[in-house]
């Protein structure tokens, strides 16, 4: 008796460390709650490492070797890196940063680096990942110099408004075009950019089950089902298995199936397979100055991209302080420029915030501790990944729809009366979800902001490092004309 008894009281003790170390209780949650918040955001995110391998492994670069060496696509080990770093460097944002956001090969910077990096010709896949870890380690130093936080402190709290209600409709959009119910009607005489279902009409079960999640995913919150959001992707995915085996159908993305599943070892061939400086060689097909403005894209994206995400996590989570700042923000800036890094050193591309994140923070996850359970739930899926990632898209993304509503709120502390704050909020809301791109999203609506209050006699409310952002991102925009300009192509 007396040695459970100290079983019991050994337990309650590391319960409340674990509780104080995380401040789980002080920021009104549970460990149930930050347990099922860090699991929604995993399943809303593991796609990735279906998709990066998709992107990645396939592209011969100009010596005909594909990513982690060899003359034939090494799928598996992109996918095991993949899901290696994205666990680790979670783990890390968790444990150290103590923040609900996941990491993450970043998508759109993943194409770049296939397509225009290595694609085109220019760059050796060892070639391209030392560029990554050279852009991240770049991006560190601006960290721990505190001039990343200086530049978030510098932008305007409604602008910061903007940020977070244009990645929810960002998100809603990911989550309608990814499930497919919205599409590009392919047609070359169809001057619409995009359609609902096909002509306008649902035509597939896979959407079918994309509004069963939805709807699911809504009635579940308005009943206060605590964990509305994971209980919705597990039930439109039981679902979809049920639709799959009445009907085969074609899914966006993974199939809601076991049978021919692919149980190959786990392989590391991308780990560590870089030329940290072969970018700027002569050997290299883009040569040094080329070089340093490729950086400089990879930069900006990577600089600008987490500030928007963790701004609109932590409004989502109510984490922010009166200046629109999270608690331990230094320690997530750093963890998120450690990921560029770990991600070109993995082979998998630069590591990014994910703000997929959301999702878990929506449904109750406010601490590091969801974040270690995607973590672990990441580093297990290098062992299991093809039973992992048999949720599709359809069942999922739903609840990023559902997110994007909550963090849309926001909109509504904005003065819309106020056309020298409205306009670039506007922009930056629009700009986001139609130009696929929180960066360039912050970034319009940074030019935007700081244009209109000088034209209009404000210029003393733009502070010095806004003019800065402003300038960074004309720079950015223009960086293929400046290319061109200078004759590297």
């Amino acid at each position: 008796m007396l040695t459970m008894a100290s079983a019991s009281k050994e337990s309650t003790g590391f319960a409340a460390k674990l509780d104080a170390y995380f401040s789980i209780s002080g920021r009104g949650s549970t460990f149930g709650r930050e347990v099922r918040g860090g699991l929604t955001t995993f399943l809303t995110m593991v796609y990735i490492v279906v998709l990066n391998p998709v992107i990645l492994a396939n592209v011969p670069d100009r010596d005909g070797m594909f990513l982690g060496g060899g003359t034939e696509p090494n799928t598996v080990a992109v996918a095991t890196g993949t899901a290696l770093v994205a666990g680790v460097v979670t783990l890390l944002m968790g444990a150290w940063a103590r923040f609900p956001m996941a990491l993450a090969a970043g998508l759109g910077l993943n194409s770049f680096v296939a397509y225009g990096l290595v694609g085109s010709g220019q760059l050796t896949w060892p070639q391209a990942m030392g560029l990554i870890v050279v852009e991240g380690a770049l991006v560190l130093v601006l960290v721990l110099t505190k001039l990343r936080l200086k530049f978030l402190q510098a932008i305007p709290q409604e602008l910061k408004h903007a940020i977070a209600a244009g990645i929810g409709l960002f998100l809603a959009f990911i989550a309608f075009w990814d499930a497919k119910v919205v599409r590009d009607p392919g047609a070359d005489f169809d001057p619409t950019p995009s359609e609902f279902g096909v002509g306008g009409y649902i035509v597939s079960w896979t959407v079918v089950v994309f509004f069963v999640g939805l709807l699911l995913a809504a009635v579940l919150l308005v009943r206060k089902v605590k964990g509305a959001l994971l209980y919705s992707i597990l039930g439109a995915t039981v679902v979809a298995f049920a639709v799959q085996a009445i009907s085969p159908q074609a899914w966006a993305l993974n199939v809601p199936s076991f049978s021919g599943l692919d149980f190959t070892p786990l392989q590391f061939d991308t780990l560590f397979h870089i030329d940290l400086f072969g970018a700027f060689t002569e050997s290299a097909g883009v040569g040094v100055v080329s070089a340093l403005l490729l950086v400089f894209s990879l930069l900006v994206v990577d600089f600008f991209d987490t500030m928007g995400t963790m701004t609109a996590v932590g409004e989502e989570a109510g984490l922010l302080d009166s200046d629109g700042i999270p608690e331990r923000s230094q320690e997530i800036l750093i963890v998120d420029s450690l990921g560029a890094m770990a991600g070109g050193l993995g082979g998998v591309s630069s590591n990014t915030s994910y703000i997929e994140s959301a999702s878990g923070v929506g449904d109750g996850a406010r601490t590091g501790l969801a974040s270690i359970v995607t973590g672990v739930a990441f580093l297990v899926t290098m062992f299991v990944a093809p039973v992992a990632q048999v949720i599709p898209h359809e069942a999922a993304t739903p609840v990023l729809v559902i997110v994007g509503l909550m963090m849309l709120a926001s909109a509504v502390d904005i003065d819309w009366k106020d056309y020298r704050i409205s306009v670039p909020a506007f922009l930056t809301i629009v700009v986001m979800p139609f130009g696929y791109s929180i960066a360039a999203g912050i970034g319009v609506g940074a030019i935007a902001y700081a244009v209109i209050n000088a034209a209009t006699g404000n210029a003393k409310a733009v502070k010095p490092l806004m003019w800065v952002s402003a300038g960074a991102f004309v720079l950015y925009f223009g960086i293929d004309a400046i290319r061109a300009w200078l004759g590297i192509g």
